[in-house]
């Protein structure tokens, strides 16, 4: 893995960093191409067709029409050849889009279709983090459900085992159906976590209201996924700021899910207004057919994000980061 500054080329307003990136959610057309012809899995000769089963059309219908996307990408991924050449590609790819930072996250249980370990596959994601040209770090994501407690823990253990402050695994997640699997289920897991010291991040108020958020919040989470909802409670919104949380926002997945059924009442202006610490991602560029970006230009097209936002936005990332003191001072240079 390089390090931070080698693209001289891209301009200064067009540099960015991703914290909420989802691997399976990256690949694109050419992606899954490349590591279709790795493994001999037949695809659409042509790349309209293709396309149409990585990324849902603008006005998506609803969450299953969103999830229905995942299908493709997590069956090119049960190989580790093919785990570690997405996290390669992903991360390149991102790289020559303009973002000098990103952390990948993924969820090691879901790649253990195929016959790989989750150790396999936490292996095989570090070996393409070594290869990529972009600086990137990974996150461990746990995944909400039924009968996987085992599995989450797993994912937990390799965590602590593989955990760095920076160049592999820096921390872990929760993911899924969180209005299926509520938020309170995963208390014991994330005492766990905390007992590791393993930073960690947490998708909440998304598909869940504002007490999803809140109790995250007491779990420990520095950072929440998402978090539309905190406005529907004052004091989670207080909560959120006064603990310095940050909020990993992601407008073109919101919308395409869902998860706001109306952009006019899209949070982030006002959230970020009010102070709290928002931060600007794609969530799963490819299946939305998005990159970040698109991101910044929609939210200065539809609500008015100004440039002196963006630098707001960019420092709030930087600090949240799950990285050295070193890596953020170089960012700050660079993006500040």
């Amino acid at each position: 893995m390089t390090e931070i500054g080698n693209q001289a080329d891209v301009p200064f307003k067009e540099r960015y960093i991703d914290l909420h990136l989802h691997l399976d959610g990256a690949l694109t057309v050419g992606v899954a191409r490349k590591l279709a012809d790795l493994q001999n899995i037949p695809l659409p000769a042509d790349d309209e067709s293709l396309e149409k089963l990585l990324t849902v059309q603008p006005d998506c219908a609803d969450l299953n029409e969103f999830l229905a996307r995942f299908l493709l990408p997590i069956s090119l991924l049960q190989t580790p050849e093919a785990l570690s050449e997405a996290v390669r590609l992903v991360s390149d790819e991102v790289k020559d889009q303009g973002v000098v930072y990103a952390e990948l996250r993924f969820a090691p249980q879901s790649h253990t279709l195929g016959g790989m370990t989750q150790e396999d596959a936490v292996l095989a994601a570090l070996n393409g983090l070594k290869k990529t040209e972009l600086k990137a770090n990974l996150i461990l994501c746990c995944m909400r459900g039924v009968g996987n407690e085992a599995q989450n823990l797993e994912t937990v253990e390799l965590a602590r085992k593989y955990l760095v402050e920076d160049g592999g695994v820096v921390a872990v997640d929760l993911a899924g159906a969180e209005a299926l699997f509520p938020t309170a289920d995963y208390k014991k897991l994330f005492e766990k976590v905390r007992e590791y010291g393993i930073p960690f991040t947490f998708h909440a108020g998304e598909a869940d209201g504002p007490e999803s958020v809140r109790q995250a919040v007491e779990f420990g989470a520095g950072r929440i996924g998402h978090g539309v909802t905190i406005f529907q409670d004052p004091e989670v919104v207080r909560l959120v700021k006064d603990r310095g949380i940050v909020l990993e926002m992601c407008p073109t997945s919101n919308r395409q899910t869902h998860a706001v059924p109306d952009m006019a009442d899209y949070p982030f202006m006002s959230y970020l207004g009010a102070g709290l610490k928002v931060t600007l991602n794609t969530d799963d560029p490819a299946i939305e057919g998005t990159t970040l970006a698109d991101e910044y230009r929609y939210m200065e097209r539809t609500f008015g994000l100004t440039a002196a936002q963006e630098k707001v936005l960019l420092a709030n990332a930087i600090d949240a980061a799950f990285t050295t003191d070193a890596v953020k001072a170089r960012l700050r240079e660079m993006l500040l």
